[in-house]
């Protein structure tokens, strides 16, 4: 799924990173969502890869990537700081970030801690954490109960997804993609045999917590402090989402002040179902930013 890429596999200090990386030219970082692994982005890749350095891990927890440390939980920050070291592992201090999903909060969170490392952000489908909160309404719940139920204390969702992990994931997928036969089998397998293990089940539900918990409050904190991203940001987003407030990229604004975006046909998983429109947009935002 990755013709030519060879295998990522670097051990920072509390985290064993595995995925690909492939290409030349300067470097790009692209950042997986929930409930996927770095095979989100087989479809971009190949492109991308001619004019650009491609890293793309598993998120910590996520995939074949494992926390090696314990301690508090993985904020949003702490995994910023965590695949920093990944990239200074690689030898490349400073990198364009592309995010989707969950990706793309860790991308923002490490664009605004750690701003001399990001040349661009690049964000799929996701509005900051704390703006997502503050629009839910019955429609979000519903269509995203996952948000609330895996963020569920006392390792209750833990115990629920052991019951069926199959079938939860399988309902994820489904709900995101329209159907599960969009997606190649051995894709499909890798996401299923990734969500039967428990650490990473734990791992995606420390994820959400953050999300709910610790994520929010740096968020708000940021707000209150009139920090913004400094680089150039990019924000592509599904037409089919109806938004009844600002669009995403009128959001992004309060957070930066070099904004640009464009609603493409396509679901939520653009990386993996709308790649073409996906590249049309990247390339050009790129070849403006690593210059």
């Amino acid at each position: 799924m990755f013709s030519g890429f060879r295998t990522l596999a670097v051990k920072t200090r509390d985290v064993s990173f595995k995925g690909v990386m492939g290409g030349t030219g300067p470097a790009v970082l692209l950042l997986h969502g929930y409930p996927q692994t770095h095979l989100t982005w087989r479809a971009v890749a190949p492109a991308l890869a001619e004019k650009y350095t491609l890293v793309i891990p598993d998120l910590p927890g996520y995939g074949d990537s494992r926390i090696l440390t314990s301690g508090p939980r993985w904020t949003k920050r702490r995994v910023a700081a965590a695949v920093v070291d990944l990239m200074d592992e690689l030898g490349h201090s400073a990198f364009a970030l592309i995010g989707h999903d969950r990706g793309a909060r860790v991308g923002y969170r490490l664009a605004l801690d750690f701003p001399s490392h990001v040349r661009s952000f690049s964000s799929l489908t996701v509005i900051p954490t704390l703006d997502a909160f503050a629009g839910v309404d019955a429609a979000f719940a519903m269509n995203a109960f996952h948000w609330f139920m895996l963020a569920q204390p006392n390792g209750l969702p833990e115990r629920l997804l052991a019951a069926d992990p199959i079938g939860f994931i399988d309902a994820a997928l489904s709900n995101m993609a329209g159907s599960l036969d969009r997606f190649e089998p051995e894709v499909l397998a890798a996401y299923r045999k990734a969500f039967t293990d428990p650490a990473v089940r734990h791992a995606i539900c420390e994820d959400y917590r953050s999300g709910a918990f610790e994520d929010r409050e740096i968020d708000a904190a940021d707000r209150e402090a009139g920090r913004i991203i400094s680089c150039p940001v990019l924000v592509l987003w599904p037409k089919r989402e109806a938004f009844g407030g600002p669009t995403p990229e009128e959001v992004w604004r309060r957070w930066a002040d070099d904004v640009s975006g464009a609603a493409i046909e396509g679901g939520h998983l653009l990386p993996e179902f709308s790649s073409a429109a996906v590249i049309e947009h990247l390339l050009p935002f790129l070849a403006r930013t690593t210059a």
